[in-house]
């Protein structure tokens, strides 16, 4: 099937967004932004705040905007990657409700996984659903004692006749206490190499043995949580893929979320605009050296957004996202924490303290969620690895973890 040439496809996104969206406002003011990395509101103004999110995801999945470049036969669009730039760069123009980690997940990470990997029934089901936030998902990857080596988790699935019983902790889990499901990694054969051993299913949240318990963080939220799975019961016709394909769903989907974390429209803490307001409000503005670090700071952020838009353009229409998404999710990483040490530089001993001048201390919200990022989608350093040894083609680090998981160290 051909696909709509982007600029006549440009004006009709832009005519249907101005239907469902407020023009976006010309500049948010130092005082006004919300320079939160991740979130860290009330249980009740987060819930507020996911209906907007829901109601605004909906309105586009029915207008056909979502999942743009999931092939058409899995349920998407079936478009290319520039048309999903072309749809970032006019939804910048408009008012986007705030979106959320647990939104994100649901509809780029979770929907994609089940769309891609699912049985046609799941797709029916499920995929639909989450593509259209009907239901909430939540992603149960990462444990204690495997956060960046993901391939060394513990969790246990073990097979009594036709459904799955699980028992293992997982942590680090954005907005579980608001989803309906969890997309789950487990062990079903520890007999293998740790990566062969492991199968995904979906686990409702409410099923019995499940327990949610959130996680303070430093900057005063609880958006993320622990996950305690006690003799779950899962039925197999939950499960996604095939026994011992969990590994592929896993690095598929967090491809997706690097995708996600290093291009996603939805605002992460402070932005450059919000650093120059800063300087403006404080009279740093001819300063020299603040001059030369907002300098720096520019440059940073518009080869950044310049980076977002080659991959994006030179993905292959439809495809899944490759090693590429590494660096644009590096780069996100590293312009949040610079940003953050700029607004740090220009405030000095104000940022310290509520003084009550708008637009300084609230910087705290910034600094202070912007290192969780660094681990978020998986850690600099893994996408280090990623781009050194799938994009460069450098040579791989040893390893010594290819025996069968069970005969592992630890196990």
């Amino acid at each position: 099937m051909s696909q709509p040439d982007p600029d006549p496809w440009r004006r009709q996104v832009r005519q249907w967004l101005a239907t469902v969206l407020e023009p976006a406002r010309s500049q948010e003011s130092a005082a006004e932004a919300d320079l939160a990395v991740f979130h860290n509101l009330p249980h009740d103004e987060e819930l507020l705040l996911l209906e907007r999110c829901r109601a605004y995801q909906r309105a586009r999945f029915d207008a056909g905007y979502q999942a743009l470049t999931l092939p058409a036969d899995k349920g998407g669009a079936g478009l290319s990657a520039a048309h999903v730039a072309v749809f970032a760069q006019e939804e910048s123009a408009f008012e986007v409700p705030p979106s959320t980690e647990l939104i994100s997940v649901t509809v780029r990470l979770v929907a994609m996984a089940v769309s891609l990997f699912g049985t046609d029934e799941q797709r029916q089901e499920y995929a639909r659903a989450f593509l259209r936030t009907d239901l909430l998902a939540c992603q149960l990857f990462s444990e204690p004692g495997a956060g960046s080596d993901l391939a060394a988790l513990r969790t246990r699935a073990r097979q009594d006749g036709d459904a799955w019983v699980i028992d293992g902790q997982k942590v680090w889990t954005s907005g579980a206490q608001f989803a309906d499901w969890g997309l789950l990694l487990a062990r079903t054969d520890p007999d293998v190499v740790k990566q062969a051993g492991i199968t995904a299913f979906l686990v409702p949240m409410d099923a019995p043995g499940v327990e949610v318990r959130p996680i303070r963080q430093m900057s005063g939220g609880a958006s993320f949580n622990e996950v305690f799975l006690s003799g779950v019961r899962v039925p197999d016709a939950l499960r996604i893929g095939r026994p011992g394909q969990g590994w592929e769903v896993a690095t598929t989907t967090l491809a997706f979320e690097r995708t996600a974390s290093g291009s996603g429209n939805r605002r992460k803490g402070g932005t450059f605009p919000d650093v120059l307001a800063l300087a403006r409000s404080l009279g740093r503005t001819t300063d020299p050296l603040a001059r030369q670090l907002l300098a720096d700071l520019y440059v940073r952020a518009a080869l950044r957004e310049a980076t977002v838009e080659r991959v994006a353009r030179t993905s292959a229409a439809g495809g899944r996202p490759g090693p590429e998404a590494s660096l644009t999710k590096l780069m996100a990483s590293e312009l949040l924490t610079r940003t953050g040490q700029v607004a740090a530089e220009l405030m000095g001993a104000r940022i310290s303290a509520d003084t009550g001048e708008p637009g300084t201390f609230a910087w705290t919200q910034h600094l202070l969620g912007a290192p969780g990022y660094r681990l978020a989608g998986g850690t600099d350093q893994i996408q280090r690895n990623l781009i050194g040894e799938r994009v460069l083609k450098l040579p791989p680090e040893p390893r010594t973890d290819r025996a069968p998981f069970s005969r592992l160290p630890g196990n």
